[in-house]
């Protein structure tokens, strides 16, 4: 390993916080940089499940033929602010592009990596600290009205067999007699998990590292400064911030400052929704994704999270009504009978970049500066290991999956 560094890690969600703590495990001094705090933005809203195979990208073959009507139809998890249309076009050309097979198991090689051992890489960050209780083994759940319904998605579980993963298939009324009688065929992932508190969890990490010895600091950077090709300081709230390396791990509000770097990332709001539930009076065995709905109903501690849905419309437009009509709508229909004490909404923007493939590695022309953001909606399962790769790229060992993929310099760099 090198000499001990003095490294900021910007943005203190899942990414930033497993990228502190494995580069303060590897003796380095580690400023924790955030605006808000720890745990507040995207990675608190999530589903909270460890969705190993998850690799496949909503960018599958026929998507470009199914969006335009999926967008008129209520019941269908697509969302679209209309006014944020002509933003919305450059990036959703280049999306597009990749709504092919060869590039969708291309895509899906490169997540696997990321994302394939999440319970593995989730109980690796959080042993030793408070955290570990967040973190629950167990099965992930697909649920299909029938087996035909499930041979619809032949694609989708071709490319995960291709990268791996395996399955049963089950009668999911045995299973979990929660569910509607027409949802009577699953799918049971083993060696998943979920997360009872996702904003929680990232927090008692945070503390972990506070503990022994990381910095936080609140604050927003808005530049940065290089001397020979080498990153020398941070701009942050009208001062300077001399380091040794850094970390951009902001999510969807990396592309500003990208852009600052001369990378021209196509990167835009995916903006997700989640409703929690209190006091359910059922609740799933396991996380189930209700394949249909294309929505996932996730025990966590008091409540019932679902989660789910698409909708593109930027970042400063509020939330929509009609998303979260469609969770309640949804819920109900999977999990008749189900009650709850009071429901709290949440909406959140995952960083989606045009080729689906998180942005990770040191930034071209600026030595000493990673990227680590991109995630869409895997942010939580692929953190930890996002994390644990920066961290061994800037100790100078080499990371033990290829990272070449997920390369900055694919979008540019600075002149």
């Amino acid at each position: 390993m090198t000499e001990p560094k003095h490294i900021h890690v910007i943005g203190a969600g899942i990414v930033g916080v497993a990228t502190a703590i494995w580069l303060q495990r590897d003796g380095h001094h580690v400023t924790l940089i955030d605006k808000a705090g720890p745990g507040e933005g995207t990675s608190y809203g999530n589903g909270g499940v460890l969705a190993s195979c998850a690799v496949v990208p909503v960018t599958v073959p026929g998507l470009v033929r199914k969006a335009p009507a999926m967008l008129f139809d209520s019941t269908k998890p697509l969302f679209l602010k209309w006014r944020y249309l002509p933003k919305l076009l450059p990036w959703l050309g280049k999306y597009l592009k990749h709504a092919n097979a060869a590039d969708a198991r291309r895509i899906a090689k490169a997540l696997t990596p990321l994302i394939g051992d999440s319970l593995a890489d989730h109980q690796a960050l959080s042993a030793g600290t408070d955290a570990a209780k967040f973190v629950v083994p167990g099965d992930y759940i697909y649920a299909y009205p029938d087996r035909a319904a499930f041979l619809g998605d032949a694609f989708g579980w071709d490319v995960r067999k291709a990268n791996g993963f395996e399955w049963s298939e089950i009668d999911l009324g045995s299973y979990d007699p929660v569910f509607a009688e027409n949802l009577s065929f699953g799918i049971q992932l083993p060696n998943h998990g979920r997360i009872t508190d996702p904003g929680a969890y990232v927090k008692h990490l945070a503390k972990h590292f506070a503990t022994n010895g990381g910095r936080i600091l609140k604050g927003e950077i808005s530049g940065f400064q290089r001397n020979g090709g080498r990153l020398t300081h941070l701009k942050i709230d009208g001062s300077s911030l001399t380091c040794d390396a850094a970390v951009l791990a902001t999510g969807v509000w990396s592309k500003p400052l990208a852009g600052k770097l001369g990378l021209s990332i196509p990167l835009e709001s995916e903006r997700g929704y989640h409703i929690d539930l209190w006091d359910p009076s059922i609740m799933p065995n396991a996380p189930t994704m209700v394949a249909a709905g294309k929505f996932v109903a996730t025990p966590m501690e008091g409540r019932l999270r679902l989660a789910g849905v698409v909708e593109f419309g930027g970042l400063d437009a509020p939330p929509s009504e009609p998303p979260f009509e469609l969770l309640e709508r949804s819920a109900r229909a999977a999990l008749p009978g189900l009650t709850w004490s009071r429901a709290e909404r949440w909406m959140g923007h995952r960083p989606a970049p045009a080729d689906s493939i998180p942005v990770i590695g040191e930034v071209p022309g600026w030595r000493g500066l990673y990227m680590a953001f991109g995630h869409h909606h895997v942010g939580l399962t692929g953190g930890p290991k996002t994390g644990r790769l920066v961290a061994q790229m800037i100790s100078g060992r080499k990371p033990n999956v290829d990272v070449a993929c997920y390369s900055p310099a694919r979008f540019g760099g600075s002149k």
